[in-house]
């Protein structure tokens, strides 16, 4: 019902200590739908067709990738162009940290695909806002954003209707696998007052809350038993997609969000990306410092 790697951040030491209200997906394209149809039609499913894509966003004149230049919106791209790379990729180099394949051939792939990302950026990218670059792919200004299923609010909010105005995707690559984060009530050990805490976390897990919270919210239940009726498309999709990546082992915290490292190993994690981002590195020279960035913080 809560999928294990959920489950990580809720108990400890096999005691249940919070009550998780929702799952926030990270590895997320939100498309404009006529820029889209402009492109060719086709919502992309790999890289090279992701690139194509791209292109003819371009050549048809409009900013192909809304983005905010803040470090931790280019560490969620980055969170998905890793994960794409294949998720045992993923695991090893996000969770695990292991030195190999930190500094590995496909560490290097990943900082190219970020630089060639960058290249389709707008110039004016630098403090924008998240929810700006929404916006931007809402007005047509912009062809795709990459960003978690929060930006889907943005877009009902403007009147929007999945599948009519606006075409949600995995990042191209990471069907199959989720990276997440996860908001949740923690619960104290306390002297008086369990039993209203026992009744806030049976509230907070009631199927009912699940799909009422997280229908206005944009993210999924934290329950995989919840009915999906009231969930728009890009809803439904998120739930089965979590289902599946439980079930199969492939669902992940995110990185970019603070679920798969401390802090302090993540934060230097975002000041190589973002300093690779905005050119200051070579791909070959970021792989070299976030692996030296890594053990520095270690």
């Amino acid at each position: 019902m809560i999928p294990k790697a959920l489950q990580f951040f809720s108990k400890h030491e096999g005691n249940w200590i919070a009550a998780p209200v929702n799952v926030h997906s990270t590895n997320w394209v939100w498309i404009n739908k006529k820029a889209l149809d402009a492109a060719g039609g086709k919502a992309p499913a790999t890289w090279d067709e992701l690139l194509a894509m791209l292109d003819a966003m371009k050549a048809n004149g409009i900013i192909p990738l809304g983005h905010g230049g803040q470090a931790w919106q280019e560490a969620t791209i980055f969170d998905a162009v890793v994960l794409s790379l294949g998720h045992d990729f993923y695991k090893a180099s996000m969770m695990d940290l292991n030195p190999e394949a930190l500094k590995s051939g496909k560490m290097k792939e990943a900082f190219d695909r970020m630089a060639k990302l960058r290249s389709y950026v707008d110039d004016n990218f630098s403090g924008r806002d998240w929810n700006l670059a929404s916006a931007m792919v809402i007005e047509g200004k912009a062809g795709m954003q990459m960003m978690g299923d929060w930006a889907k609010g943005e877009f009902l909010k403007a009147g929007q209707k999945p599948g009519m105005d606006f075409v949600c995707i995995r990042f191209p690559g990471t069907q199959g696998s989720v990276t997440f984060n996860s908001d949740q009530f923690v619960m104290f050990d306390i002297k008086e007052g369990g039993d209203a805490q026992l009744a806030m976390a049976a509230s907070v897990m009631d199927p009912k809350f699940q799909s009422a919270f997280n229908v206005v919210k944009g993210s999924v239940p934290a329950r995989t038993d919840v009915a999906d009726t009231d969930f728009d498309d890009c809803g439904k999709k998120g739930m089965a997609d979590l289902a599946e990546a439980g079930k199969n082992g492939s669902l992940f915290g995110s990185m970019a969000h603070g679920h798969a490292v401390p802090a302090a190993i993540k934060n230097a994690i975002y000041d190589v990306v973002t300093a690779h981002f905005n050119g200051e590195y070579d791909s070959a020279t970021a792989v070299d410092e976030l692996a030296n960035a890594i053990d520095a913080a270690k």
